[in-house]
């Protein structure tokens, strides 16, 4: 029984050292908060590609959620985009492969003739299975390619919120 007050009295503790430290949601107030203004402020620069025109749709997307402010920013992203086979058979057949998105983005400040106020790289990669079916194949690569152009869109726009924010 003491143990137990003594967890709870000690949980207590930390949770109320927890409430001064500092920390604040970043899209506090909504549309109102300051990183949401900032990014309702974003234009996505044209991204040459298939690859490229999936991810500036998920970026425009995300962003047209933060609402519509006079473009301030310039979100400029170059794309690599590779697969490369993992799982290979005797017969040099391969059965796994491994595609990985990865982004260089940069952040230009067009009112203060054109400063970079954010050049980051952002990746992630996502694993195949290669089908016996050339078709298959192909659509779980362009599956994985969605997949990836959407986690990489939210990793880019939060480190840009937080740059923006600052």
């Amino acid at each position: 029984m003491v143990n137990a007050f003594a967890r709870l009295a000690l949980g207590l503790a930390l949770a109320a050292s927890l409430s001064a430290c500092g920390l604040q949601p970043m899209y506090a107030g909504g549309r109102s908060s300051a990183a949401a203004q900032a990014l309702a402020s974003v234009q996505v620069e044209p991204i040459p590609g298939k690859n490229g025109w999936l991810m500036r749709n998920a970026l425009n997307d995300r962003l047209a959620a933060m609402g519509d402010a006079a473009p301030r920013y310039l979100l400029k992203v170059q794309l690599d985009d590779r697969i490369e086979g993992l799982g290979v058979r005797a017969d040099d057949t391969v059965t796994r492969e491994r595609r990985t998105l990865r982004a260089r983005y940069q952040l230009v400040d067009t009112q203060q003739d054109g400063k970079t106020i954010l050049d980051e790289t952002s990746s992630w990669d996502a694993g195949i299975d290669v089908a016996s079916s050339e078709y298959a194949t192909v659509a779980a690569e362009d599956s994985a390619l969605e997949r990836l152009t959407e986690i990489v869109a939210d990793r880019v726009l939060a480190s840009v919120a937080l740059a923006a924010r600052e």
